[in-house]
This record gives C-alpha cells, structure tokens and sequence, in this order.
C-alpha cells in the first residue's frame, strides 16, 4: 500500500501528540509526556513524524549514540489506531535513515523483546529492502530489569546501511 503523509522532523509542539499516540499503542513502555515534549526538541534530527491533515499519526524517535556515532538506536517506533496496515511504520524508518545515511550513520540499533512479533518483523522488513545484514545479541538479560518477569531486550544491529535496495529489485 501507498503512504502519502507528510513525513518530517517533530517540533516541540508534537511532544503531547507523540505521547498520546504511544499511550493509546497499549504495546510500548509509556514515557511521560514530558519526555516526549523534550524528545521532540532536543533529538528532532534522529527522530520523524508522519503527519495527516496536520495531525501527528505516527513516530520513530531515536538518537545517535555518543560513544559510536556511527549507530543510531531506535528508542520507539508507534503508529495510530486509524494508520495501521498501510506501510507507515517502514515509511518511516525508511525516511529516518535515508536522511541518517546521509549524515555518516551505517548501523541501525533497537532493542525488541523476543515475543513482540510485529517489531522483529519490521525490522527484518527495513534491513531486506535495505539489504544489509542483522545481527542479534542480548542487550539486558531479564534479570537485568528492577521489576519481576521482565523480558530481555534482545539488540538488533542492522547494516552496514548504504543505500536503499531498489523496491523493483
């Protein structure tokens, strides 16, 4: 399916609606909204948002990592109710690190938990269509984590990246 939204740098002003989106995922762990607020101003080159009608609809925010600026890690990705099936969520990586790569960035890092089946499914999706290789290691053992019966977070590190595979290939 076609994405045809507006996909740009979040302002200070999206903050609310990037939080209120995550909470209604009921999927992610739930920053306040004041951590998004400041997500948005202060990490708004590592981070996109699609926007409908002038509305926030769904978001990748991320940063590059201080001690290796040539990965940039993928804090959460989430997409509105109303959004979901049409590709927004690869649109959106796609966007990010078209614009990253440009930047000198080679590898894509996130952590996923290893039941969360439609993450590791996107992410496998963005390094086929850019042909790069995944790698998988444990970042935080579940034991790791202050609360009881936590998952571990499993680090996917995607690259290097250098170019979009050609969707026709």
């Amino acid at each position: 399916m076609s994405v045809t939204h507006l996909i740009e740098s979040p302002t200070k002003a999206d903050g609310a609606q990037l939080w209120r989106i995550a909470r209604d995922s009921a999927k992610l762990d739930l920053n306040s909204p004041y951590a998004y607020m400041l997500w948005c101003r202060d990490f708004a080159e590592t981070s996109v948002v699609a926007r409908e009608d002038g509305k926030a609809v769904g978001f990748v925010i991320g940063y590059r990592r201080p001690d290796a600026p040539e990965a940039a890690l993928v804090w959460q990705v989430a997409v509105d109710a109303s959004q979901r099936g049409k590709g927004l969520a690869g649109a959106l990586l796609d966007a990010l690190y078209t614009r990253l790569v440009g930047q000198g960035v080679r590898y894509l890092e996130t952590t996923i938990t290893p039941d969360n089946e439609a993450s590791i499914r996107l992410f496998t999706s963005f390094a086929k269509r850019w042909n790069a290789a995944v790698e998988t290691s444990v970042l935080f053992a579940g034991e790791d984590f202050p609360e009881a019966g936590h998952l571990p977070e499993e680090l996917y590190r995607i690259g290097p990246l250098t170019t979009r595979k050609d969707p026709g290939e």
